[in-house]
């Protein structure tokens, strides 16, 4: 029995996500304690119970304690099982970290799986929909996934209502991969989606963006939403080079005024055109786990967040690979091996 601290590191509920994957792809138990220690409310929260449940459910699981504001369970994964599952988060807790919890172990199983999940879709603590289907699915494709996803209707907070659709075609092997240089720039663009708010704060927002990052009118999309998606706001800014895809989002909020929203979303976009790395924060958590189970890869990035070093430190414990970290011109080198 695999025993983890959910106080180490971030002290977040990226370790149990991980730990839940790499319990079902390596068949180990494991038992975690403290979990979620370092946040504002602790325990398991509705998204993080769905993912248990999730996780559970596609490998006939056994779980002590999968409860609301649990603070430790046991999780004993069984046989994996390819199939059509659906998931109801029932808040606006993030689709794409119930998904991500259950991607790894599906491109294992003997059939293809279809996963429907509703909730948010655009969580500020969250990757969105356009982070997974824009830079982090292209890289796994390169490593021999076949995954398709589809956004069938944005949720945002605190209505959530969203729902996202996938389709997990099982993987032979992922490949390694290596991704220590961006190539060229190819293009940018930035979207601002607004539903049942008025359409002249999308614009403000993408003013806003086009000024701080030198952008005409045709690289800047207003992306209209039904109001029953809404009220809702979020905008995205897309950077596509060669060889990998970075996304940046701000999320609207009550009482934030939408130039403010923009300006840090363009800001961190602009911070990371400045530098050379192809990695940047966000995206350099989620490829340590598929490098970990291809058997090996490495990155550039451009920060060693706690996220990342939690996350690795869940990696080793549940294999035998290790993820060495080095500063090289430009960014840190992340190994896996």
């Amino acid at each position: 029995m695999i025993e983890i601290d959910g106080s180490e590191g971030e002290g977040g509920g990226q370790i149990l996500r991980t730990a839940l994957s790499l319990a079902i792809c390596t068949a180990q138990p494991f038992r975690v304690a403290n979990i979620r220690a370092h946040r504002e409310k602790p325990g398991l929260m509705r998204q993080h119970l769905t993912a248990v449940k999730a996780a559970a459910e596609i490998c006939v699981g056994e779980v002590d304690g999968a409860e609301l504001g649990s603070r430790a369970l046991t999780f004993r994964p069984g046989k994996l099982v390819a199939g059509d599952y659906s998931y109801d988060i029932g808040t606006a807790g993030s689709c794409t970290l119930v998904l991500q919890t259950v991607l790894p172990p599906l491109l294992t199983a003997a059939g293809p799986s279809r996963v429907r999940i509703t909730g948010g879709t655009h969580n500020r603590t969250a990757p969105p929909f356009d982070f997974l289907a824009r830079s982090f699915l292209p890289l796994l494709a390169r490593m021999g996934a076949d995954v398709s996803l589809e956004l069938a209707r944005h949720g945002f907070y605190p209505r959530g209502g969203g729902e996202i659709r996938a389709t997990i075609r099982p993987t032979a092997r992922l490949a390694p991969l290596s991704l220590t240089a961006r190539g060229g720039f190819v293009h940018g663009s930035a979207e601002a989606y607004i539903a049942a708010l008025p359409l002249q704060v999308a614009q403000r927002e993408l003013a806003v963006i086009g000024k701080v990052l030198g952008w005409p009118q045709e690289q800047l999309w207003v992306r209209g939403l039904a109001n029953d998606e809404g009220p809702g706001n979020a905008v995205t800014i897309t950077l596509q080079h060669e060889q990998v895809t970075e996304v940046f989002t701000g999320f609207g909020e009550k009482g934030v005024r939408a130039e403010t929203v923009a300006e840090a979303a363009a800001l961190e976009a602009r911070d990371y055109l400045a530098a050379t790395a192809p990695v940047g924060a966000h995206l350099a958590d989620q490829l340590l786990l598929p490098m970990a189970l291809a058997g090996g890869g490495e990155f550039l990035a451009i920060d060693v967040t706690p996220h990342l070093r939690s996350n690795a430190a869940v990696v080793e414990r549940f294999t035998a690979r290790r993820v060495h970290i080095a500063t090289r011109d430009g960014g840190f080198l992340v190994t896996v091996a």
